[in-house]
């Protein structure tokens, strides 16, 4: 099974160690034996100017997993969305009420089903793809999130080259190394099967540190200054 999935991750840090907001949506392609991808690529937002709600992350995830989806002809798409697997375009106004989610979950869902719904409804026409919301209970989604804080850091490191500062959040149980010519990300839970990603970097001149979040268990701070 060939799978396109998309999540975002990676957030700006303040001083608090509070998010400001989030960096990077990655879509990515993932093939059997299922640990890492063999396609990636990302859309980056502006963390200073950003809702935190779920809306734009979710919509970000759907149209880029869409257009890697387009080029590279997967068997499913899979988005970080905890519904069960449905297919997003049966996500109408009376599924979405009935789905065993919060009361804010299903506003977000009503919301992003007027334009998600019909796209994925067309796409399927088209290809025979589906979009299911299937969440974190799916290996590529976690790929794809390992991914999107991969492509934080090296946001991060462009960012302090720039301005001289950054603290990032990187996604749960996950850390980086930096090579000289790579940005590695690996998933820091045993149970998940050595999950990982990787990504090219042009040579860095920055210096930069990882430890853990003191106000948010399982999770590591991710700081580059020149």
């Amino acid at each position: 099974m060939r799978i396109v999935s998309a999540d975002t991750g990676g957030a700006v840090l303040d001083e608090n160690y509070n998010p400001i907001g989030l960096i990077a949506t990655a879509a990515v392609l993932v093939e059997k034996p299922y640990r890492t991808a063999t396609l990636s690529i990302v859309k980056y937002s502006n963390p200073f100017d950003y809702d935190l709600s779920g809306r734009t992350a979710l919509k970000d995830e759907a149209l880029l997993g869409l257009k890697l989806a387009r080029k590279v002809k997967p068997d499913v798409i899979h988005l970080d969305s905890s519904l069960g697997g449905i297919e997003v375009r049966k996500l109408d106004d009376p599924t979405i009420d009935a789905l065993r989610i919060s009361d804010r979950g299903k506003a977000i869902w009503h919301e992003l089903s007027k334009d998600l719904q019909p796209l994925a409804k067309r796409f399927w026409e088209e290809t025979g793809i589906e979009i299911l919301a299937i969440g974190k209970e799916s290996v590529a989604v976690r790929i794809a999130e390992l991914y999107a804080g991969i492509y934080s850091v090296k946001w991060g490191i462009e960012y302090a080259m720039k301005e001289g500062f950054v603290r990032i959040g990187l996604p749960r149980y996950m850390t980086v190394e930096i090579t000289e010519n790579k940005i590695v990300g690996k998933s820091l839970d045993p149970r998940e099967g050595g999950l990982y990603g990787e990504i090219p970097i042009e040579k860095i001149d920055t210096d930069w540190e990882i430890y853990p979040n003191p106000v948010a268990r399982m999770f590591m701070v991710f700081e580059a200054k020149i």
